[in-house]
């Protein structure tokens, strides 16, 4: 923030609430039916995730991987120090 002032750049936020429910799975994963969902005539059966779901340990690392690959595909380029800062220049290289 402090050099977003200091050479007075363009600053853009976004706040992520359900990004992480958009992220595609890469292995085969299995849960319990949910509370609420639970059928009474198969309480044993399982459901398979076809999309992240929070609580997952893969979710953060799938959706940072898709995000990575949208927006590198719009010309943006990681900052050498944080991984998880963008920036792009407005001129040609």
């Amino acid at each position: 923030m402090t050099l977003v002032a200091h050479y007075d750049l363009e600053l853009h936020q976004k706040d992520v609430k359900t990004e992480f429910l958009n992220a595609d799975i890469e292995e085969t994963i299995y849960i319990v039916q949910p509370e609420n969902l639970v059928s009474s005539d198969s309480k044993s059966m399982v459901c398979k995730l076809n999309k992240s779901i929070y609580g997952l340990k893969q979710t953060s690392c799938q959706w940072y991987h898709k995000f990575h690959q949208v927006i590198n595909s719009y010309c943006f380029e990681t900052n050498v120090v944080d991984n998880y800062v963008y920036h792009k220049f407005s001129g040609s290289k």
